[in-house]
């Protein structure tokens, strides 16, 4: 019986994975004087919170970015004013079965409460884990949720959109539900081949399921 759902935020409650993208490129660009900062050099820092990817990205003036990006990811949401469509019914649905929801996400809590304010979600969970500046630290924050509702792996799901959030949810040995409306068809490819049966390609056929 399933007794706690926790979701991911970017790519999973909203479309903010270009917003991010483009919000720490204008972030660390004035900060990096050898090359230019690619998309790709973006991406292989996702897994980190904000602090640990601009730090990968800048170094010395890291800080001096980080304050810019805060402003800057604030301004650009305007790119992203609400969350996808049906999720917010979805978690008040599962609300209404007395099943606590969770937000696990890389984001750090200053951007994190950014995204829940402008989504109008700021109560919506109640409990939120963010990212770690060192590693990827989902992991981690699943077994602080089970501790903290005293629950058995078996007893928690966990809605992610990336390969990443699989393999954290395998160190657990919690149900990862993998969300790929948002996805590219390449994505939602190794999506299908990391976590057969437990795709899903829209927020209509993941209710279905949980419901």
């Amino acid at each position: 019986m399933i007794k706690l759902v926790a979701f991911d935020l970017d790519g999973t409650i909203g479309d903010t994975i270009p917003m991010c993208l483009k919000a720490l490129k204008k972030a660390v660009t004035p900060y990096v004087t050898i090359n230019d900062v690619s998309e790709n050099d973006i991406l292989e820092t996702f897994g980190l919170n904000e602090k640990g990817m601009i730090k990968k990205l800048v170094g010395s003036n890291w800080e001096n970015a980080l304050d810019d990006f805060y402003v800057i990811y604030e301004q650009m949401h305007i790119m992203c004013p609400r969350p996808f469509d049906g999720i917010t019914d979805l978690i008040g649905k599962l609300k209404k079965k007395s099943i606590p929801i969770a937000l696990v996400t890389g984001k750090g809590k200053k951007s994190c409460a950014i995204t829940l304010r402008q989504f109008n979600m700021d109560t919506c969970f109640d409990k939120v884990k963010t990212g770690n500046t060192f590693q990827n630290n989902k992991a981690e924050n699943f077994k602080e949720l089970l501790a903290d509702y005293k629950l058995q792996p078996d007893e928690m799901i966990y809605i992610g959109d990336t390969v990443s959030d699989i393999a954290s949810c395998r160190k657990v040995g919690i149900q990862c539900l993998s969300a790929s409306w948002a996805t590219s068809c390449l994505d939602a490819q190794k999506l299908e081949v990391q976590n057969v049966g437990n795709v899903f390609n829209s927020i209509a056929s993941l209710e279905c399921y949980l419901m």
